[in-house]
């Protein structure tokens, strides 16, 4: 696909647009090259610590919704990283239509190792509209819901934190401090 191409999927609020993240979430960016160095490594370092956590909840037989939920986190995290380390070495800088980018480019890809674009395709408008005249400080702009254009990661992500805190109760069950336990078999 071409850069800022879409496909129609499913009428107007369901389409595949290609575009290039790079930064982080909603395309946000700091620091430069030296900033996306240290982004790459804090998601490297992020994703080693959840799987650590991760493999400290198998041994613990923690619920299995748990276990679940950290995993699709872990899985997300790891394929942004995974795209974003390598997108840049495989491919050749996207340029504008009508050319395509190149994989395996014979000068090189558009980034060293770290420093690629993550790319994201989802692209959900489902309500895409104007405000009415009469809203205060809106009135006549440009209402569309959902913007954002993410990746299949960042879904995986999203839905594994959802569960999280929907079922933290679930979770993580409240551990009875020994005076509780006491104080219970007293009221007995």
């Amino acid at each position: 696909m071409h850069l800022d191409e879409s496909i129609t999927v499913f009428g107007d609020w369901f389409f595949i647009h290609f575009i290039e993240n790079p930064g982080m979430a909603f395309g946000l960016e700091f620091g430069g090259q030296t900033g996306k160095l240290l982004l790459s490594l804090f998601r490297i370092v992020a994703i080693v610590f959840i799987w650590i956590y991760m493999s400290g909840l198998i041994k613990k037989n923690a619920p299995k919704g748990l276990i679940i939920s950290v995993a699709l986190v872990f899985a997300g995290a790891a394929g942004n990283i995974i795209d974003s380390a390598f997108y840049g070495v495989i491919f050749s800088e996207s340029p504008p239509l009508p050319v395509l980018a190149t994989m395996f480019p014979e000068s090189g890809g558009y980034a060293s190792l770290l420093q690629g674009k993550v790319v994201d395709m989802l692209y959900f408008p489902i309500i895409d509209t104007y405000w009415p005249e009469w809203v205060p400080g809106l009135g006549g702009d440009r209402l569309q819901f959902f913007r954002p254009i993410f990746n299949i990661a960042d879904s995986s992500i999203t839905i594994g934190m959802a569960l999280i805190l929907i079922n933290q109760k679930k979770y993580f069950k409240e551990e009875k401090s020994l005076d509780k336990v006491k104080a219970e078999q007293n009221a007995e």
